[in-house]
């Protein structure tokens, strides 16, 4: 039992010695595997940290671009509401006039005393209306078309510039 006790001695000797000659110091051991880990995890933290960061800006661009979007609706909607009220006004305006001249025709056409003075006021009449029905739908059409014009320019606008800004 001796002998073996002794070859097995000499086995973990030989062993210690094969260790200690491939890594002189534990310690060294250790620190060549902690430094570089430390060096990783340092790496690897900047580049989470930078993208965290990258993430924030793209989030804040992302919500003033969206709360842009969201004014410039609100204020096309408001110039729609403002100019619908407009043409609104003018329409009402117009069938009220052609309401007088229609009410100051027939009080006319009681009065006269012919049916030549009749005829002549009926021209008279139809070609003052052509004349103001022209007129009148001439500044609906100028008011439909700003109202639509000053609807459309806020998102117009947003629009270009998303695009500018994307470009």
């Amino acid at each position: 039992m001796a002998i073996k006790k002794s070859a097995a001695q000499q086995t973990a000797a030989e062993i210690e010695s094969n260790v200690s000659s491939v890594i002189p110091d534990a310690s060294e051991a250790v620190e060549a595997i902690v430094e570089p880990a430390l060096e990783m995890q340092e790496t690897v933290r900047n580049a989470l940290e930078k993208g965290v960061e990258e993430s924030r800006a793209a989030f804040e661009k992302a919500k003033a671009s969206a709360e842009d979007a969201a004014n410039a609706f609100e204020l096309s909607f408001t110039a729609a509401k403002d100019g619908v009220l407009a043409f609104n006004s003018k329409a009402f305006a117009a069938a009220r006039a052609n309401t007088e001249a229609n009410i100051e025709f027939v009080k006319a056409s009681l009065a006269v005393k012919s049916v030549t003075d009749l005829v002549a006021l009926q021209k008279e009449f139809a070609q003052k209306q052509t004349d103001a029905v022209v007129v009148q739908f001439k500044d609906l059409a100028e008011t439909a078309r700003k109202t639509i014009i000053d609807s459309l320019e806020p998102i117009k606008e947003q629009v270009s510039k998303t695009f500018k800004i994307a470009v």
